[in-house]
């Protein structure tokens, strides 16, 4: 085709599409481009497995092991994945498994992506508006976090009660697609009150004591400074961590019931006299696995049964 052509070519094209868009806002536009996004690869995920799953689970650092025992497992890179973004912290395998955990059908994400990696807050929670599309109606998110109430010591598993966004940043910014969500979303419960009973009665029949805090996000990749964690001790955080609330924000914005779990791996910066290290962080995960474990198997079939 010559040179000539394709400008006409292109300039047709142009023409059909200011056509399909006219009338439509700017916003309107970019908007529909989220939400197909989310629909290509939610129909990608599905053309690899027959399972509709209606629970999806996010693994943070280090806590992902727990999808390899999935039965009747599919394992899906994120590369492979349109528009899905790419795990590269430490600990993060960067793979969704769609299999059943108590014969209860489930996705599960191996890794995350933060905004330290550069991503904006809307691509930290795309995975979630992928998960809207795919039918989920809870949502349960893991996070490895540091303690800063005094008696949340490493290896303590807690139930996420509230949260405070210190990341300066929310997925729900810009333009509001209706088929989604309302653009204003209540937050009063964003951590679901009956998954948070479920998981504390069933810690308690598993001899795992499983107290309720208040999670603190901020955006990393430093750690917090001492004077940075009196700062949210005083402001009434129990935990502080890098992740986690811009998907909440959007899981919320869809309706989707949100379950949360820390695994507090380290103390926050000044409370003990040693450094802060992110092997330490492996270190507690892999010593409290069976315990996380054992408490994701108890309470899927009870989150199963209460959106059923």
């Amino acid at each position: 085709m010559s040179a000539r052509k394709k400008r006409a070519a292109g300039a047709r094209k142009a023409r059909r599409e200011s056509e399909k868009n006219s009338g439509r806002s700017k916003e309107a536009v970019l908007s529909d481009g989220e939400f197909n996004r989310a629909e290509t690869a939610a129909k990608y995920i599905f053309s690899k497995t027959s399972l509709r799953p209606r629970i999806a689970i996010v693994f943070g650092s280090g806590l992902g092991a727990f999808a390899d025992e999935f039965s009747h497992a599919t394992k899906i890179p994120y590369a492979k994945i349109p528009y899905f973004p790419q795990s590269t912290a430490l600990g993060h395998a960067g793979r969704l498994v769609i299999g059943k955990v108590e014969n209860v059908a489930v996705a599960a994400m191996q890794g995350r992506v933060h905004l330290y990696e550069g991503y904006s807050a809307k691509e930290v929670a795309f995975p979630v508006r992928v998960f809207t599309r795919m039918g989920v109606k809870a949502l349960i998110l893991t996070n490895a976090a540091g303690g800063i109430k005094s008696d949340f010591v490493e290896g303590r598993l807690v139930v996420i009660k509230d949260h405070v966004n210190l990341q300066g940043v929310n997925p729900l910014s810009g333009p509001d697609d209706e088929r989604f969500g309302l653009r204003f979303p209540d937050m009063s419960v964003a951590y679901d009150k009956e998954f948070r009973e479920q998981t504390v009665r069933e810690g308690n029949r598993l001899g795992i004591e499983m107290p309720e805090g208040v999670y603190a996000a901020l955006t990393g990749p430093s750690y917090e400074t001492p004077a940075e964690i009196r700062y949210l001790r005083t402001i009434g955080a129990d935990l502080v961590g890098m992740s986690t609330v811009p998907e909440v924000l959007a899981a919320r914005h869809s309706a989707l019931r949100v379950l949360g779990i820390s695994c507090v791996t380290n103390a926050a910066a000044g409370i003990l006299d040693k450094p802060l290290s992110h092997i330490e962080v492996f270190k507690t995960t892999e010593r409290v696995k069976g315990q996380f474990i054992a408490l994701l198997r108890a309470i899927i079939p009870r989150i199963a049964e209460s959106i059923a």
